[in-house]
């Protein structure tokens, strides 16, 4: 079956949704969210973890530049495929500098593809500290970890920016759900 052919049983574009900002930010619990509300919308979505990726299918990549180059290479390519049958692909990960976003940009069509910044201050991020990653970064049993010793750069011009710092989860959800509706939907949904 080719895209318009899914396009048109799907009754919706397919997209990518690509997720940067600090771990801790929000990524993806915000995903999480709209997974859940694009289900029940009738989408058809698919919800890409970058932590999953890393624990699986990754788990042969360190956090060097090479290593986390290679590292969002592979999570573009499995994004490839969703996108081809069809799906509106939500992908939270770090992302940390404007090159990597560059090159994972270049490799979807224009109109297929948007950038959210999940923003939230590294003060906020560590004291969230979800999975305890900051204090080991602090105690040194983590090295290169982004925000602390390896570089984070805030993107340039994403198309839409979540302020998980300031605005809730579900503000965030019901935000990006009325982007992603008007970026990707052909049909109203019941």
């Amino acid at each position: 079956m080719k895209q318009h052919e899914f396009k048109r049983s799907n009754r919706q574009r397919a997209g990518v949704v690509w997720f940067t900002g600090l771990s801790g930010s929000g990524k993806t619990t915000v995903c999480h969210h709209v997974e859940k509300l694009l289900i029940d919308r009738g989408y058809h979505c698919a919800l890409l973890d970058g932590d999953k990726l890393r624990a699986g299918l990754n788990t042969d990549l360190g956090y060097t530049e090479a290593d986390r180059t290679e590292n969002l290479r592979r999570a573009a390519e499995v994004t490839a495929m969703f996108l081809d049958v069809g799906f509106i692909v939500l992908v939270p990960m770090i992302t940390p500098t404007e090159a990597m976003r560059t090159r994972i940009r270049k490799r979807f069509h224009a109109e297929s593809y948007a950038e959210v910044y999940v923003r939230c201050s590294l003060d906020t991020c560590e004291q969230r500290d979800p999975k305890g990653l900051y204090r080991k970064a602090r105690e040194g049993l983590i090295h290169d970890f982004t925000g602390i010793d390896s570089r984070y750069e805030p993107p340039k011009k994403p198309e839409l920016i979540l302020d998980t710092e300031h605005w809730s989860i579900e503000q965030c959800a019901q935000q990006l759900v009325e982007f992603i509706e008007r970026k990707y939907s052909i049909y109203k949904k019941e």
